[in-house]
Parts: structure tokens; sequence; C-alpha cells
């Protein structure tokens, strides 16, 4: 078997509270979604990405969602024995031991959250558009404990320095100015946004006041991690711009 390599939070959750998110090495997958892709909506070998997901602790209870940038929250707890179902969200949250919650990612945000007991979980994939529409809010509102009992856990997505956005962006979130920097090398109207530091304003907002994590970035980092705007820059000026790359998952479940 593969040795893997997982970016393991550093937060004082219970101790049968697993969370880990994947790195992209040690897969079988093909370039360019070397290699360890566990994606099945990007263009990949199924039967590749099948063998990576065999890989992850616990696969057996992988419930894996159709993410569509929405603010859908799933309870996991009423669909434990549909495995093979696909169901449409962008968070999900279970109190059952074993049950894993995931998210994939490829740039934005995955937030993990667990009470205090040890006696739930959830998993959010917070890109722009589901932050600006309330996936955090919508998470934290279903899961069956009291907001200041969580504590999150925002693992790696694309940093300020190379998440440049236009004001259209911008606007949407317009009570988190100090969120966006103005790129004074563009003469058109760009900004870097910072998508941990809205995530961790709004985690703040609900009284989720343990927060841990944010060091990490997609983009920059390219050996540990797959990042769908560094493929997209990749490929920008060449004659046939398909941007394939791979995904990872941040995932979390009780002991």
């Amino acid at each position: 078997m593969l040795q893997q390599n997982y970016i393991q939070p550093n937060w004082p959750a219970p101790n049968n509270v697993k969370a880990f998110t994947s790195s992209r090495s040690n897969g079988f997958s093909l370039p360019p979604y070397d290699s360890f892709n566990l994606a099945q909506h990007v263009g990949d070998d199924k039967h590749a990405v099948n063998k990576n997901r065999d890989l992850l602790p616990n696969h057996q209870n992988f419930i894996w969602l159709d993410q569509t940038h929405s603010n859908i929250c799933l309870d996991l707890d009423m669909h434990c024995n549909d495995s093979e179902a696909a169901f449409q969200a962008d968070a999900c949250f279970s109190t059952r031991k074993s049950q894993v919650c995931a998210v994939m990612t490829a740039d934005c945000l995955p937030v993990l959250l667990c009470d205090v007991q040890g006696s739930c979980v959830a998993a959010v994939h917070a890109g722009w558009r589901g932050l600006a529409d309330g996936v955090i809010e919508n998470t934290v509102s279903q899961m069956p404990v009291h907001p200041n009992t969580l504590m999150a856990w925002i693992g790696p997505a694309i940093s300020q320095r190379h998440f440049e956005v236009g004001r259209e962006i911008k606007e949407t979130f317009i009570n988190y100015p100090q969120a966006f920097r103005i790129n004074s090398q563009n003469t058109d109207e760009k900004y870097f946004a910072n998508l941990y530091q809205i995530a961790k304003q709004k985690m703040f907002a609900l009284g989720v006041t343990q927060i841990f994590g944010g060091e990490y970035c997609t983009y920059q980092q390219h050996d540990l991690f797959f990042s769908h705007r560094r493929a997209t820059h990749q490929v920008s000026n060449k004659s046939n711009p398909i941007v394939a790359t791979g995904r990872m998952v941040s995932a979390i479940y009780l002991d």
C-alpha cells in the first residue's frame, strides 16, 4: 500500500475527532492529475480515482457530495445508508460514529468543524460564491450543538496574494472591505481577496471563536496541493486551453 501524506489540523479537538486534508502525492492518477486526485468529475481515469479513494482512512464511510458552489448543507445521519447516491450539497454534518463528512477543493476553502464534546462534526466547501450565499451560516445553524461550543479548522486554500478578483466580487462582500487589497500593478480595477479572513469573520459573528488553520496556499505550494487557478494560468497561452487538475479532500469523522 502506498504511504500517504496528510495535512493534520493543529487544533485542540477531542481525541475521538479524526480530521485531515489530503495532499496531491502518492496516488495512482497520471498527469495532469498526478497523482492523488480524488475527484471523479475532472476528466481523470475513474479506475485510478477509485484506487486513490480506497487509500483514504475510513474510506468505506465516505459520502461524496456533488458540489455546486451552493449553500446547501446535508444531514448525513439521514442518508448514512446511501453512500452511492449523488447529493447536491456543499457542506454536511453528522453525529454518527465513523460517518465521514468530506468536501473536495482545489483553491476554495475547506472548513472542518467539531464541538468540544466530540459529538458532532461537519465539513464545508466554501468558495467565494458559497461564502457569499451563506454556506458557513447554514451549516452552523443546522448542527445540533450551540455555536459557542464549536471549533473550526480552515484547511488549504488559495491565499490573498494569488486570488485576484474584480470589483463585482468585492462588492459582493461589501461588509468585509478589510479582506480586499487593490492590485496597484493592474490598470483594470482588480483586487486581491482574502477568503480566509472572510470565513473567520463570518464564524466569529456566529459565535465560533476557536478558529485554527489558514496558513497554506494551494496556488503557491504546488508540490503539496492541486490549484485550479494555477492550472488555468498554466494553459492560458496555449491553443487548447482545457483546465485539468485534481482535487484534494478534507474530511472529518468521529472515532
